[in-house]
């Protein structure tokens, strides 16, 4: 399929290589749809931090996927997210799709952004994926048997990103969905130390999970060098969005796609399946 052929109806998928873009990219190439790839590596390349690809990624383009990188809550990202509203406008675009994070108030600054740009638009604000557990943040810890996190008992609604990447699929495909904000959440409230119950039952191994503070976190993060910018926003979404705002339910999948999410127990079951929680040289997974 050429994905970056001039087409009026072209969509941008950004971050098309990463965890919700990969799989909106999929949708595209199983429904025999063209789309632009959206990376520093594609053909046509982008970069959110480089504004001269802007343009050219975005010439010919009707609509974008907005997947900002690293999250919408880092300091400057409203900036870059208002300088990319306008530069879409210039190039013709109509439609934005944004994926927004769940009780990030910073991120909630960047949906208004672009509500507010007299394009149409469509948010998708997700709670946290359940494929972090499989695709970065916790699979090294998870393979190694062994996970200190500084979390208690508060419960999230953990999302598949599968059912999110059926929702910006649609949402890039069908005009009903322009003017939705569809915040999307998993079936059921789980805590972490059950989320971990739920990965030993589907993998059949022990997980020592253990409550830390966030201090013994960050020393931990830093001895292992980890660069500083990520773990500022781990601390924040530990702190800030993983406070119990986020223990509820909510209908936006129904919403959109007529269905129930998929739960958490069917992700561990089928994510176990494919033994990236028993093969160490498996723990390196890009985000």
């Amino acid at each position: 399929m050429i994905k970056n052929q001039i087409d009026k109806k072209l969509p941008l998928i950004i971050g098309s290589s990463g965890k919700t873009g990969m799989r909106v990219a999929e949708r595209f190439d199983s429904n025999g749809k063209n789309y632009r790839a959206g990376t520093r590596h594609s053909e046509i390349p982008f970069d959110w931090y480089d504004t001269n690809t802007w343009q050219k990624a975005l010439h010919g383009i009707n609509s974008v996927y907005m997947v900002f990188s690293p999250d919408l809550a880092v300091p400057g990202a409203p900036a870059i997210i208002k300088t990319f509203v306008n530069v879409a406008k210039i190039c013709g675009v109509k439609h934005l799709v944004l994926l927004s994070g769940r009780g990030e108030v910073e991120a909630q600054d960047c949906e208004k952004i672009v509500m507010d740009s007299a394009l149409d638009w469509t948010i998708v604000r997700s709670s946290w994926f359940a494929q972090n557990f499989s695709e970065s943040f916790f699979l090294d810890d998870i393979v190694r048997g062994q996970v200190f996190l500084p979390i208690g008992e508060i419960k999230e609604p953990f999302v598949d990103i599968e059912d999110l990447a059926d929702i910006v699929f649609a949402a890039l495909t069908d005009k009903k969905h322009k003017g939705q904000i569809y915040e999307v959440t998993g079936s059921k409230l789980l805590t972490f130390r059950e989320v971990f119950t739920e990965i030993e039952t589907a993998t059949g191994r022990r997980i020592d999970y253990q409550q830390i503070s966030m201090d013994d976190y960050v020393k931990f993060m830093s001895e292992a060098s980890v660069p500083q910018d990520y773990i500022a926003l781990i601390k924040y979404l530990f702190t800030e969005v993983l406070d119990g705002r986020n223990a509820s339910l909510t209908d936006g999948i129904q919403r959109a796609l007529g269905r129930g999410p998929r739960s958490f127990h069917e992700y561990a079951k089928a994510t176990a399946e494919t033994g990236v929680w028993d093969n160490p040289a498996q723990a390196n997974v890009s985000a």
